[in-house]
């Protein structure tokens, strides 16, 4: 455990609480559903490939964009980085720490000494806010400690990891260019992209298309599987528990959806955060039949998944048209 740093999110989500650490160090403090919201954050995503051992479901639009997204509608300056060179990589870092500024960084967390469970996933963020000779600090999950320590061996294996979702070093900051706008101007904004994004995917694999295709191809996950027991439990644990503040992102646009009332009057607004209520409900009973399927190994579970998938396609489909009009 590292010292406090007066700086630090408090976030379930690995992007937002990086980002979170970011903005609040330049005077925005705003709640992670606020910022998943105005981010545009929500999504859905079936990725099924001859080369991964099974299919993944994600239900947020792609890394990075997040961060990106936020700059864009906050009127800030987002600067990027990414290097081959770890000599230039630790440069990238340590000159806006002398200036006082936190950095994103986007890493393996499997390297990072303090993830007790170890497994490669180089979509991973976490802010860093000091470093010294031995140690570099962090802002990560609420999961994980929030305030956290790791090697700095450590840390630069992370950040030049290879393979899927990596990107070589990346390291992100934040500043202020112009005045924040208000909530009121930029909400609608970022709800309506939300929704054109989700209704208009640039593939069927992705938005309430995504949902729909994984419905009508869950069954073939049961007989392609060898590890059943893994595969399942694994894939409802990422979908409950694992950064994404439940029911698969759900939770945080529905709490987002509630909190967005208290600065646009709008009935579309306030239909959709019942809809999503319900939908999150949903996505959580979906997490816990692939839960079932996979300790008891039976298909039932998965049949069952698999009905509640084709409803949810068209509820968020209708909900998300409804927030199209805002």
């Amino acid at each position: 455990m590292s010292e406090r740093y007066p700086y630090a999110f408090t976030g379930v989500h690995c992007e937002t609480t990086a980002t979170g650490t970011l903005l609040k160090q330049i005077g925005i403090d705003l709640s992670e559903p606020m910022l998943f919201g105005l981010a545009q954050g929500l999504g859905f995503i079936y990725w099924n490939m001859k080369c991964m051992d099974f299919p993944f479901i994600g239900g947020r639009i792609k890394p990075d964009s997040i961060t990106k997204n936020l700059a864009d509608l906050l009127n800030l300056k987002l600067d990027v980085r990414k290097t081959a060179s770890v000599k230039k990589a630790w440069a990238n870092v340590e000159e806006p720490l002398a200036d006082g500024k936190p950095v994103g960084l986007k890493l393996d967390c499997y390297h990072l000494d303090y993830f007790t469970t170890k497994i490669h996933f180089a979509g991973h963020y976490a802010a860093l806010y000091k470093l010294d000779d031995q140690f570099a600090y962090l802002i990560d999950t609420s999961q994980q400690g929030k305030t956290c320590r790791t090697s700095r061996k450590s840390l630069e294996l992370a950040r030049n990891e290879k393979g899927p979702m990596s990107s070589r070093n990346l390291s992100y900051t934040l500043e202020k260019t112009k005045n924040t706008p208000p909530l009121r101007d930029i909400l609608p904004v970022a709800i309506r992209r939300n929704a054109e994004d989700f209704l208009n995917p640039p593939i069927r694999n992705i938005g309430y298309k995504g949902i729909a295709k994984t419905s009508r191809e869950i069954v073939n996950w049961f007989e392609r599987s060898t590890e059943k027991q893994r595969d399942f439990t694994t894939t409802a644990m990422l979908m409950e528990k694992a950064g994404t503040g439940g029911a698969l992102f759900r939770n945080l646009y529905r709490d987002f959806l509630l909190e967005a009332q208290q600065h646009i009057d709008s009935p579309a607004l306030i239909q959709a955060h019942k809809d999503y209520t319900a939908i999150a409900e949903e996505w959580t009973e979906v997490a816990a039949l692939l839960n079932r399927a996979g300790e008891t190994e039976t298909i039932q579970p998965i049949h069952n998944a698999a009905a509640l998938l084709a409803d949810l396609s068209l509820k968020e489909k209708a909900a998300m048209e409804q927030l199209s009009t805002l």
